[in-house]
């Protein structure tokens, strides 16, 4: 049976998409996951839904908790994951409120338990990582998103730094030349570790600023990003409500 989990970013963990919404407290071995998992439909669909930075938005992103929500959205039988993010643009074709449909991630951050296999007691694992982003989902976020007739982006790298400070000119210049498309502050760890757990996963991005690379453009501001957001939120929703029935019927 097809059960989609949602992993929402900020603001973007609206529990109203979902028909006749239910909450259960789940706990794993890693610990408590972000928030109470929302269970619904949509489309007809069981979804699952999860807000990753928590309800109130109290966890920074080194405080999320990415181990325990892979494992409780699991533990739920979901089947797919699709998660929402916003982030900064590095490229000047990828504007404000223009949407990426991820497919490579770059790693840059230090602090995350990013691994289910810290120790090889029961044998080494070495998880493949070349294709992070399931390629059907992806197609399917995509298809929606022109349904739509949002700006979106099909493919884009994202490099993923630890926060939550944003970055300096130094940095947002050297992320362009390392080829990354856009910067935030949460995607490689999750990806990761819903590959380790073995769910297919795929990640929709809004681009809210520009970093600090682009020298006509004032530095990001977290008020920018919330501005932008604001514009832009429902547009993302209907992306994952337009997805998941796409889903459902394989």
């Amino acid at each position: 049976m097809i059960k989609v989990g949602i992993i929402g970013g900020s603001g973007l963990d609206d529990p109203q998409i979902l028909e006749n919404p239910s909450e259960v407290n789940v706990s794993t071995v890693y610990g408590e996951p972000s928030s109470p998992l929302t269970l619904g439909k949509i489309g007809g669909c069981d979804v699952v839904l999860l807000a990753r930075h928590g309800r109130k938005h109290q966890f920074s992103p080194t405080q999320v908790n990415n181990r325990a929500n892979i494992q409780a959205l699991k533990s739920q039988g979901v089947t797919h994951i699709l998660a929402t993010t916003a982030c900064g643009s590095l490229r000047e074709d990828i504007g404000r409120g223009h949407f990426v449909i991820l497919d490579q991630f770059i790693d840059f951050t230090r602090f995350r338990e990013n691994t289910f296999y810290t120790c090889f007691q029961n044998g080494a694992e070495h998880t493949p990582m070349a294709e992070p982003f399931d390629s059907d989902l992806r197609q399917k976020l995509y298809d929606s998103a022109r349904e739509l007739n949002v700006p979106v982006h099909m493919g884009g790298t994202v490099v993923t730094i630890e926060g939550p400070r944003f970055s300096t000119k130094a940095e947002s210049r050297m992320f362009r030349l390392w080829g990354a498309d856009i910067i935030n502050m949460s995607t490689a760890p999750e990806a990761m570790l819903a590959n380790e757990a073995k769910v297919p996963y795929a990640a929709v991005a809004m681009s809210t600023d520009y970093d600090c690379w682009k020298e006509d453009e004032a530095p990001v501001s977290w008020e920018e990003i919330l501005k932008v957001f604001h514009e832009n939120a429902d547009r993302v929703k209907q992306i994952l409500i337009n997805t998941i029935p796409k889903i459902s019927r394989g």
